[in-house]
This record gives structure tokens, sequence and C-alpha cells, in this order.
């Protein structure tokens, strides 16, 4: 598949983990294209992703998972309503919903799932870039350093 920062021009390729996490690399397949406005961690430390409402029949559930995702790891978390914050649901409009799907591109290192409120947030690692990842990683760096307003994080289909 691949990963694109529209906004920016730049794209990479991923390629999915179907014999480590195959019930997550279904649902996300069979749901692409997926991707929304892009956001920058805060607690992360080198992530980018984009909330997305559920797609999957039925959740994959917890499968090749991790708290410490390195360079090039692509990551499906899912976050029941009740887990997210008011006021993050009210700003990315997303307060109406039962709960919502991350999906997560980490582009540095030194990466920890640790969140303040909650604790320890395993997410599934389902896809790895294999092609771009220098350039992407400076782009989502660029997102941190100038922001993300009026760029999208694009996930999609790369029939080869």
């Amino acid at each position: 598949m691949t990963v694109t920062l529209p906004a920016r021009g730049v794209s990479c390729v991923a390629e999915l983990l179907d014999e480590d996490a195959p019930r997550t690399c279904e649902a996300v397949w069979n749901a692409l294209p997926q991707g929304d406005a892009v956001q920058h961690a805060k607690y992360a430390r080198n992530e980018v992703y984009t909330m997305v409402p559920r797609f999957a029949e039925v959740e994959p559930g917890q499968e090749n998972p991790t708290v410490t995702p390195i360079p090039g790891d692509i990551v499906y978390f899912s976050f029941d309503g009740g887990m997210l914050d008011r006021a993050f649901k009210e700003d990315k409009g997303i307060g109406d919903l039962p709960g919502v799907i991350d999906l997560a591109l980490f582009y540095g290192r030194n990466n920890l799932l640790l969140n303040g409120d909650v604790g320890w947030v395993p997410g599934n690692v389902f896809a790895t870039v294999v092609e771009n990842l220098p350039a992407m990683a400076e782009a989502c760096n660029d997102v941190w350093r100038s922001g993300s307003v009026g760029e999208r994080l694009l996930y999609e289909r790369l029939e080869r």
C-alpha cells in the first residue's frame, strides 16, 4: 500500500505483514482507501496518524502488538469512544462515534506508546515501510515543525 502526505507531495510504499497480523491486514486492505487530517503525536514521539471511523465488521483484536514501534512500522489502534478525551473528540469531529481507528506511521527511533492518562497503549504492527522512508520521515518531521493544518495522511492500495 502507499502512505501519502499529499500537501507535501510525499509518499512511501509499505508491505503488509500478512503472516504476523493477518486479521488486521485483511481488515485494513478491505477498507482501503482510508485517511483524514494528519496529526503528530504528543507522547509517542516520532509518529504521524489519522483517525477514521471503525471499518472492520469484526475488530481484529490484538495481534503482532508493540509498545515500542520502530521506524517504518505502521500500526493499527482501535479506541473505544470512552477512552478518548472529550475535547480531543470534539476537536477531531469524532464525538458522536462509538470508537475510532487510529492508523499510525512511525518514522523515527525511540518511540514509546505510554499515555499519561491510561498507561500502555499497545497497537498492532500490520505493515512496514519498504520504499522512500527517508523522504517520508523528513515530511513527517515537517508536520511536527511546521504544523498539520491542511495536510492529510492517506492509506491506499498499491497493486503491483
